[in-house]
């Protein structure tokens, strides 16, 4: 059995991967930050392991467990634990980027830099990055999102180079609109970091607010987390997986249209999407 290490499974894309991979016969490590969704995994009979990826020690201790139990034999990690902080970058402080990096950046590459030699002793494995359509296009008041996945992806890029030389694979996940708790972690994040009546853009958050407290899927053409697993199978599980996975229609069309167009003619259909999104 192949043991593979996934991020943020307390719910959404995560669990769903999680629980799809250990079907298939993988000896899965299931991370969550929240000691509750720790023990609820466990309850369904998941090798866990407790990891808030902003916290440095939290990392390392997770991978010396993690090495600990597996004798050190790793096969792929899967990174997926992060969130979105909502709000216009001009209301965001430089504590609010910090923190949304710590997750969704800082945290994943002390993880693979970690897991790097488990990986290299084999010269074999998978690094699996659980990106964004927001990775490749920028959308308003998702600066600080659309910052940390245009991160990763140069990340992932650079890996992947740095890497040519083995037969470790480095892939991006790029998903469009995912059926999970995403919009409610960032409206939370929105209301603990934005002060919202103070803004100069008040009147577009209520629309913002809404969107974000809509129950069901709140974009078109939006996928259920299985969506992602099949995807990430491929990467695991192809000889010559690809570099860019994009899941969703938004995800494949966008990847097209952010090469041909010119810069502003993108600009404008993105800023007419966000105007519809905070009507």
């Amino acid at each position: 059995m192949r043991n593979v290490l996934i991020t943020g499974c307390s719910s959404g894309i995560g669990y769903c991967v999680a629980k799809g991979l250990r079907e298939r016969g993988y000896q899965v490590f299931a991370s969550a930050r929240k000691q509750e969704d720790v023990e609820r995994l466990e309850a369904e009979g998941f090798k866990t392991l407790q990891l808030d990826l902003a916290d440095p020690e939290s990392v390392q201790d997770a991978v010396y467990e993690l090495m600990l139990r597996t004798n050190s034999e790793l096969y792929a990690v899967f990174h997926n634990g992060a969130y979105g902080q909502a709000g216009a970058l001009e209301d965001l402080s430089r504590t609010a980027l910090e923190q949304q990096f710590a997750t969704n950046v800082f945290g994943w590459h002390q993880l693979t830099t970690m897991v790097m030699p488990l990986l290299r002793q084999r010269n074999e494995g998978r690094i699996i990055y659980n990106s964004s359509l927001l990775g490749y296009v920028a959308l308003p008041f998702r600066g600080a999102y659309n910052a940390s996945k245009y991160a990763i992806e140069g990340m992932a890029d650079t890996l992947r180079l740095e890497l040519a030389d083995t037969d470790i694979k480095v892939c991006l996940i790029e998903p469009g609109p995912i059926e999970s708790r995403f919009r409610a972690n960032a409206l939370q994040s929105l209301k603990t970091h934005v002060s919202i009546d103070q803004s100069v853009h008040r009147q577009k958050y209520q629309g913002a607010i809404r969107r974000l407290e809509k129950e069901g899927p709140a974009a078109p053409f939006t996928l259920p987390p299985e969506a992602v697993l099949e995807k990430v199978i491929h990467a695991l599980e192809s000889p010559n997986p690809k570099a860019r996975y994009q899941v969703t229609v938004p995800a494949h069309l966008f990847w097209v249209l952010r090469r041909v167009l010119p810069t502003r003619w993108l600009d404008s259909i993105l800023l007419r999407i966000s105007s519809k999104e905070n009507q």
